[in-house]
């Protein structure tokens, strides 16, 4: 596990420590705990949680070996939080923002985690939004090559070459700049939305086997476009995106809850 990895679990392992520490205040029955340092206990909750990211397992499921170690790392870690706390630390920098960050996430998440356990979306809701998302793909596809060049000088010399009868397959090989060019300029098969405005208006306006007679600007440089095919969209099968589609509607309900709470919270923003 990388150090920024750890990191992250530390500041939430800190968090949930806030968090129980406020509960002390309100006279919480106390929780066991599995250390203490400099008088700050460790929870059993608290170690658990560190040890499922780090292991990917609960604490009962360590050796005691292993146990050993993560309680070792999660102490470090406290240790090395409260002296940065003692150095004034965490209010110092981007420090503090990063704590509130973090602190919104985490709750932001629990309360997703909370809103959605009793509003798992339906069957009906999932293929609704499964039309909702075939409605809105691209119905076709295109085939097409390319070469892309510096300049617009360069590229009406690239069109001049091909009207003369030379290869773009091999103009594309020599003189493109695009990495497609090791595949004489081959695109694939795209939907016109998968590429810039410029280059896809271009194409739209080609027909099958078609070459644009002047050079195609974008903000990558000057395009020459070969239009070689088209064929129609074949979408996903429902059961293939079912988890996606989960995922969709899930964010959309809790984007909705989240509304409705802006919408009856008091905002003020200062200009």
């Amino acid at each position: 596990m990388n150090i920024v990895r750890l990191s992250a679990i530390f500041l939430v392992a800190a968090l949930l420590g806030a968090c129980a520490q406020k509960g002390e205040q309100a006279a919480a029955p106390a929780a066991k705990s599995v250390a203490t340092v400099n008088g700050h206990a460790i929870s059993d909750a608290q170690f658990d949680f560190f040890v499922k990211n780090v292991a990917g397992k609960t604490a009962s499921e360590l050796t005691p070996e292993q146990r050993s170690q993560a309680l070792d790392m999660l102490v470090r870690g406290e240790v090395v939080a409260q002296q940065a706390e003692k150095d004034g630390l965490d209010k110092q920098g981007d420090t503090p923002a990063s704590l509130d960050l973090a602190r919104l996430q985490i709750l932001e998440q629990a309360s997703m985690a909370n809103y959605l356990k009793d509003r798992k979306p339906t069957e009906a809701e999932l293929k609704a939004e499964y039309d909702t998302q075939v409605a809105a793909m691209a119905k076709t596809q295109y085939k097409a090559h390319h070469i892309l060049v510096k300049t617009k000088d360069e590229a009406d010399k690239i069109i001049a070459q091909l009207k003369k009868g030379a290869k773009f397959e091999a103009l594309a090989a020599s003189e493109s700049i695009d990495s497609s060019k090791t595949k004489g300029g081959d695109l694939g098969w795209f939907s016109a939305t998968a590429m810039v405005k410029p280059f896809a208006d271009a194409v739209l306006a080609l027909k099958k086997g078609e070459t644009t007679s002047t050079p195609v600007q974008s903000e990558f440089g000057w395009h020459v476009i070969r239009l070689d095919d088209t064929r129609d969209t074949a979408p996903p099968t429902f059961d293939t995106v079912k988890d996606r589609l989960t995922q969709i509607v899930e964010a959309k309900k809790f984007k909705s809850y989240g509304d409705s709470l802006v919408t009856g919270a008091k905002v003020v923003k200062t200009p």
